[in-house]
């Protein structure tokens, strides 16, 4: 049995495409969103991680950092597993992911982005050493091609439904907005919307915690008759008394994202009666075996799930490959917006995105390979080299 003998891990800070930057500096706080953040955000920061076995096969994983939603900076990150994960990871199979899991979950207390990133990691040499794709391990693929949701970010309402258009005319029919300006300016945004784009398109909206409990009951209940599929954050992260008030008070189903990153984090939201749509991407809930352990449990208690965030490469076809094997179970379109908001992608080969719909990759694991020339270009420090 494959043996895990070394770990890379290569922090990278990857720039906005310029039109995404000038699209950003033209809405909200300069961030396109609501957040009330002075953090500058121009671009992504990264943690790029490369596994090894004792037969020379490599899986690769990612992790987005972002400090006012992750907490962690990449050299944190990194220390942490030079420093403490990776005793629970070097010697063991890629295969026993639910053994490194209870390993690294009882020496270290949280911590789910980084243990995230080990568990991606594990997939793809699963898949490298099998020559298999990383899909057969989640239980097979149910689709080939995956509809993608549209990210729009909070600008004035002529910019934000011309994006909205312009996702339209490529094939996409679910859109995410961004709101949180006021409750008569969201329902003007969201009224606009619907008179332009119809009834037969699906959306959802993010608050990216801009109101207080009573005000988010209010903004909800101003836009509930336009149909939304769920309102992520409407509160702040740590609130989750104020998530369980408002999801009392309202229809539309409610989704934690910038405070909800462990397994345990999302049981006391469900169980406080908090939310009913859960958000998932390669930071939270820590990796892909979680994820699983996450769709199962929503599965049986009748929760969406959805898969979004603004990852590179790697991350997107991690995403992709855990959306096509759980393809009946999510509820909702898949959202990566990575390979549009950001410069490069670096991976070799892009994944194909067309007519509004991804094509899930078919070679081994994740099914792309690490651009090495781009990885070097992007790097922010040196490779830090773990066996």
């Amino acid at each position: 049995m494959s043996k895990i003998v070394k770990i890379e891990l290569t922090p990278v800070f990857v720039p906005f495409r310029q039109q995404i930057l000038e699209l950003m500096k033209a809405g909200e706080g300069g961030l396109g969103m609501a957040i009330a953040a002075e953090e500058e955000w121009n671009g992504g920061d990264f943690v790029i991680c490369k596994m090894f076995d004792d037969a020379g096969n490599h899986g690769l994983g990612e992790a987005f950092v972002w400090l006012p939603e992750t907490g962690v900076s990449p050299d944190q990150l990194i220390d942490l597993i030079r420093q403490s994960l990776s005793q629970y990871v070097l010697g063991e199979s890629p295969f026993d992911v639910e053994k490194i899991r209870q390993r690294m979950n009882i020496n270290v207390n949280r911590c789910e982005v980084a243990k995230g990133l080990i568990d991606i990691a594990c997939y793809d040499l699963m898949g490298k050493i099998t020559n298999r794709p990383a899909h057969d391990f989640m239980g097979g693929k149910c689709k080939d091609e995956l509809p993608l949701c549209a990210l729009i970010p909070l600008m004035p309402v002529e910019h934000m439904i011309g994006l909205c258009q312009k996702f339209y005319a490529e094939g996409m029919r679910t859109f995410r907005l961004k709101l949180g300006l006021g409750i008569e300016k969201d329902k003007a945004i969201i009224g606009k919307f619907r008179e332009v784009m119809g009834d037969q398109v699906r959306l959802r909206v993010d608050y990216n915690q801009a109101y207080s409990p009573t005000m988010a009951v209010r903004a909800l209940l101003a836009i509930e008759p336009f149909g939304i599929d769920f309102a992520e954050q409407p509160v702040k992260a740590d609130n989750y008394a104020g998530m369980a008030y408002v999801q009392a008070r309202v229809n539309v189903p409610v989704m934690a994202h910038e405070g909800c990153f462990s397994l345990q984090d999302i049981n006391t939201l469900i169980n406080m009666k908090g939310i009913n749509t859960i958000g998932m991407n390669a930071e939270r809930p820590g990796g892909v075996t979680n994820m699983l352990h996450v769709i199962s449990y929503a599965q049986m208690e009748g929760i969406g799930c959805v898969l979004h965030n603004q990852p590179l490469g790697i991350g997107s076809a991690m995403q992709i490959h855990v959306a096509a094997a759980r393809y009946h179970d999510l509820g909702h379109d898949i959202e990566l917006f990575g390979e549009i908001m950001l410069e490069d992608d670096l991976i070799t080969t892009p994944i194909k995105y067309e007519n509004g719909t991804v094509t899930v990759p078919t070679a081994p694991g994740w099914g792309v390979e690490l651009d090495e020339v781009a990885l070097k270009k992007y790097a922010t420090s040196d490779t830090v080299i773990i066996e």
